[in-house]
C-alpha cells in the first residue's frame, strides 16, 4: 500500500465533527510527530489537540518546544469526554499504563509492533523515526509544511537516528532531504546547542565519579531521582567512552526503576536484552541501539528484598550480567 493510500485510510476516520486528541509521551520525535498529525487534519476536523503525560525537563526539549510552539497540553489539563477521536504517535497503547486510558483510532509509530488494537494501525519498525512517517504522508497530500513544523520533523528524524548514525534508512534520510528546502534552520540549530542544564552538569559528575566498568559495560545508579532525563543525558555521554560498547543507567522516579540503556550497534539489540531481562517487572524494550524499562518496585522488592541504593544498582549489574551471554556479547 502506497503512502497516498494509508494517509487515505487515516484521513477517512474523522469527519468534520471529530474532535481529536493525539496523545504522546513527550520527546522531539513524537512531539513533530503530533504536529503533523495536526496539521494533516487542519480544517478536516472541529478540533485536534496535542496531550503528553512525561515530565519534560531536557534542555533541547524545552527548547523545541519554545521555538516550535506545538501547543501540547498536560494530558491532566485535559477534559477525555470533549474528544471523541483519539490518536498515539511514537508509540503503542501498551507502552505506558497512562496510554492505557484511551480507546485508538489510529496509531502511527516505528517501534516494533506491540500493540495495534486501533481502527488504522501504521507500524513501520524498519524506519529510524515516526517523523519519517508522517513526513511522507506530508509530501504525498502535497502538503507545503510551514518552517516551524519542517524544522520539528527534521528534529525529530535527527534525535531519533542520533544524526543518521543509528536505526536510520535510506527513507530517513529522503524525509530529512525534502524538509530541509522548508525549514527554519536557525531553530534546528538552537534547539541543538541547548544541550545541558547546570544540574545535568552535577547528575553527569556525580555520575561519572561512581561508575562502575564491567566487561565493556558502564552501570551507575542514582538512587532517586527528580528528572528522568538526566539518566538519558548519562547514558548517551558514556558511550562515547573508548572500549565502552553498553551504558546502563537507572534511578527511581516516582517510585518505578527507570533503566536506560544504550549501546554501540556492533552487537545485539538493547531493546530484546531489556525485554528479556526486565519485562516480568514492567515494562522494557526499544531499538537495536536504545531501550527503556520503567520497573514496579514491589514486584522488584518480592524478588530481591531490600531495595535499597546499593541493592538496587546491584540487582541491575546481576541482571544484566545473566543475560549477557545470550543477548549483550
Amino acid at each position: 500500500m502506497t503512502n497516498k493510500e494509508k494517509l487515505g485510510r487515516f484521513l477517512s476516520l474523522f469527519k468534520g465533527s471529530s474532535k481529536v486528541l493525539v496523545v504522546i509521551n513527550a520527546d522531539p520525535d513524537s512531539i513533530a510527530s503530533a504536529m503533523a498529525v495536526k496539521r494533516l487534519l487542519w480544517r478536516k476536523v472541529s478540533e485536534v489537540g496535542i496531550a503528553y503525560f512525561n515530565k519534560i525537563s531536557r534542555p533541547d526539549n524545552l527548547a523545541m518546544i519554545e521555538y516550535t510552539d506545538p501547543g501540547i497540553v498536560r494530558i491532566e489539563d485535559i477534559k477525555k469526554e470533549n474528544f471523541n477521536s483519539f490518536i498515539v504517535v511514537d508509540s503503542q497503547p501498551d507502552h505506558n499504563e497512562i496510554f492505557g486510558q484511551f480507546d485508538y483510532d489510529a496509531i502511527i509509530d516505528h517501534h516494533a509492533l506491540t500493540c495495534d488494537n486501533a481502527i488504522y494501525a501504521d507500524i513501520r519498525p524498519d524506519y529510524g523515526a515516526c517523523s519519517t512517517i508522517l513526513t511522507e504522508y506530508i509530501k504525498s497530500k502535497k502538503i507545503k509544511p510551514s518552517s516551524k513544523l519542517a524544522a520539528a520533523l527534521m528534529l525529530g528524524i535527527k534525535t531519533d537516528t542520533s544524526d543518521f548514525t543509528r536505526q536510520a534508512s535510506l527513507k530517513d534520510i529522503r524525509a530529512f532531504q525534502y524538509l530541509y528546502r522548508f525549514a527554519d534552520n536557525n531553530i534546528v540549530t538552537k534547539v541543538e546547542r541547548a544541550a545541558l542544564t547546570q544540574e545535568d552538569l552535577d547528575f553527569l559528575g556525580n555520575a561519572i565519579k561512581h561508575r562502575k566498568l564491567m566487561h565493556n559495560r558502564v552501570f551507575f545508579h542514582a538512587g532517586n531521582i527528580t528528572k528522568p532525563d538526566e539518566l538519558v543525558v548519562v547514558a548517551d555521554f558514556f558511550l562515547t567512552l573508548v572500549m565502552v560498547n553498553w551504558s546502563i543507567i537507572s534511578g527511581i522516579y516516582e517510585k518505578k526503576l527507570i533503566i536506560i540503556v544504550r549501546n554501540d550497534g556492533l552487537r545485539k539489540g538493547a531493546g530484546n536484552a531489556v525485554k528479556e531481562a526486565f519485562s516480568m517487572y514492567g515494562s522494557a524494550g526499544g531499538h537495536k541501539t536504545m531501550a527503556r524499562a520503567e520497573l514496579d518496585l514491589t514486584l522488584i522488592r518480592k524478588q530481591i528484598g531490600a531495595v535499597n541504593k546499593k541493592a538496587l544498582g546491584d540487582w541491575i549489574i546481576s541482571v544484566i550480567e545473566k543475560t549477557a551471554g545470550k543477548k549483550i556479547e
